[in-house]
């Protein structure tokens, strides 16, 4: 009897001691793959600060004892090769429960069969490439479609008085669908393609392609290339040719107008027209109170933009979901959640993901360059609302 008490005070103090001590923290592993080194840099720069300053001022609203590890990876630029072996890695060996981030549209594209096969939601916080949800179930994409930025753009033109457009994109999937939705928004209202050029992306000199485009005498010119010194090179060749002071109008997209990258240009980009899914000159409530903690966290080491909202807002996202379930879900789980997700609060405007796409909703601004408080900046003059990707409802399933 003696023996049974004792043994019976033993487990008592046994389980007094098991309440006493914390529960274990639950840590969710991300595999957040960017791009560090190579021609994309600058952009995976933009889209890392804006992966951590998320999580530095919301990593307090984590259920209690969750926490999230980010677990980094360079994909090297526009490899995917290099890109879909760190994705593995991420998978196999670090065992990671959700990838997230990818700047170039043929990595995310790589990635994407292997989440199909291991079942790990894919949170693309960039990559544009119109096709890359449909490869699998478990890819989400908080960002934009250059469908979803380039049929407005083409729109616009046209409604506006240009007749004849020449169209010069880089030779990747994100400029193959920047022409032809473009070329859709253009001759669907009344405008003319007189010349199409694709780029290699190996080609920094713009000089010889914008020749032979002032030689064929457009009254507008759609161009896309990517971001950073892709972009600026563009500008220098423009300005040199004197493409403006022969009376043609350049249109592009948010790429080639990047708020990080416009003081690098000078003067040259006043009065371009891009379309886009954010500028940092917005006045919007939730852009102000982004801007400020971005200006805390960064001074004035950089300027925020669209790859600096994509990460911001992805993380938004992966938050929620791990709010919704306390840190513990099955990838199913998470990609329900996901498809419903919805943030009107974010910098760029409301917005929510397609459940029928798994693609980005949100409003898409046309925006001119102009000087504000003696900096350029792209002003938002027209604004979209609430647009889904127009590719995906012009092709649906088969």
């Amino acid at each position: 009897m003696l023996q049974q008490k004792i043994a019976g005070l033993a487990l008592a103090a046994a389980a007094l001691g098991a309440l006493a001590m914390p529960a274990a923290a639950q840590t969710v592993k991300i595999g957040f793959i960017d791009t560090y080194s190579g021609p994309f840099a600058q952009a995976g720069d933009e889209l890392d600060k804006g992966v951590k300053l998320y999580i530095k001022e919301h990593e307090k609203d984590l259920p209690p004892g969750v926490k999230i590890e980010l677990v980094t990876r360079d994909d090297t630029g526009p490899n995917p090769d290099v890109a879909k072996r760190v994705a593995q890695e991420l998978i196999t060996r670090d065992h990671v429960q959700l990838l997230a981030g990818e700047i170039a549209s043929p990595n995310a594209a790589a990635i994407a069969p292997l989440t199909a096969e291991a079942k790990i939601p894919f949170v693309i916080m960039n990559a544009a490439g119109v096709n890359i949800p449909r490869i699998s179930p478990y890819v989400v994409r908080v960002s934009f479609t250059l469908w979803q930025i380039s049929l407005p753009m083409g729109q616009w033109a046209a409604k506006n008085g240009f007749k004849k457009a020449y169209v010069a994109v880089s030779d990747f999937i994100p400029g193959h669908d920047a022409e032809a939705a473009f070329t859709k928004g253009f001759t669907d209202n009344g405008g003319e393609i007189i010349g199409t050029t694709r780029i290699p992306l190996s080609q920094l000199d713009f000089t010889p392609i914008l020749q032979r485009i002032k030689d064929a005498k457009p009254q507008a010119v759609f161009i896309f290339v990517p971001a950073g010194k892709y972009a600026t090179a563009v500008m220098k060749a423009w300005a040199d040719l004197g493409l403006k002071d022969a009376g043609i109008q350049l249109v592009t997209t948010q790429d080639v107008m990047l708020d990080e990258e416009l003081p690098n240009m000078g003067d040259i980009p006043l009065g371009i027209v891009s379309a886009g899914n954010y500028s940092s000159a917005a006045t919007r409530p939730q852009n102000k109170a982004f801007l400020s903690a971005w200006n805390q966290a960064y001074t004035e080491k950089a300027i925020p933009d669209m790859f600096s909202v994509g990460g911001w807002d992805g993380m938004a996202a992966i938050f929620d979901m791990i709010k919704a379930t306390k840190g513990k879900f099955t990838p199913d789980e998470a990609m329900n959640f996901f498809k419903t997700w919805k943030n009107p609060e974010s910098p760029r405007g409301p917005i929510a993901i397609d459940p029928e796409t798994r693609d980005i909703i949100q409003n898409i601004y046309l925006r001119r360059v102009e000087k504000v408080d003696g900096r350029l900046a792209n002003v938002e003059f027209e604004t979209i609302p609430q647009v889904k990707d127009p590719w995906k409802e012009l092709n649906p399933p088969k």
